[in-house]
């Protein structure tokens, strides 16, 4: 039997192994797991991983056949890292059932994980959408764009060259929509306050 390449990449919860079969049938891939072992079998080729440097969870550990390699996810039975994939190591099950038996100092308190994803459904829930009446500034430059568009499209010919001519005349600082007054003279330019124009050639 030839032996495969492999490589692998941990977590504090997880260990992936990549076993470089291409091409490997999954009617034929055996794999099985132990509590500390992994041996994967298709065809002549083999590997067989043992002792693991930690203990796995057997019955919740998976893999996946790809085209280019198998993927091999194992559950470690305790977090943590390994540094390594194999070798001679104490048992940390062994170890933790002795040590928390004589001494409470060394036990470590978990906290619970955070669901950050149903606390912002929950905020987002609550939280009430506000009109432009209740606060004028709600919709920003769209809601003021929306309402110049809404005035533009309902006016006669009059306003609507009244209001395209002092607004491109007046660099944008200036809108009217009275043509009578416009159509005399170029508009102004009125830069709000403490701003200064200045002309770009």
């Amino acid at each position: 039997m030839s032996s495969l390449r492999h490589e692998f990449y941990e977590t504090d919860e997880y260990l992936t192994l990549s076993i470089l079969d291409r091409g490997a049938d999954p009617a034929q891939v055996v794999i099985q797991f132990a509590d500390r072992q992994v041996s994967y079998v298709h065809g002549d080729k083999s590997l067989v991983l043992k002792p693991l440097k930690g203990q796995i969870n057997p019955t919740k550990s998976t893999y996946t056949i790809g085209k280019v390699k198998v993927e091999v996810r194992l559950v470690k039975a305790v977090p943590g890292r390994w540094g390594g994939l194999v070798g001679d190591s104490p048992d940390p099950l062994a170890n933790s059932a002795a040590t928390s038996s004589s001494s409470d100092a060394t036990t470590r308190r978990v906290l619970p994980k955070k669901n950050w994803e149903g606390i912002t459904t929950q905020i987002l829930s609550t939280e009430k959408e506000r009109t432009t009446e209740e606060d004028p500034n709600v919709g920003g430059d769209s809601t003021l764009n929306g309402f110049f568009q809404k005035i533009f499209k309902d006016a006669d010919d009059d306003t609507k060259r009244a209001m395209m001519k002092s607004y491109s005349e007046s660099g944008g600082t200036t809108l009217s929509t009275n043509w009578d007054e416009v159509k005399k003279a170029p508009v102004e330019v009125k830069p709000p306050q403490g701003s200064e124009w200045k002309k770009w050639n």
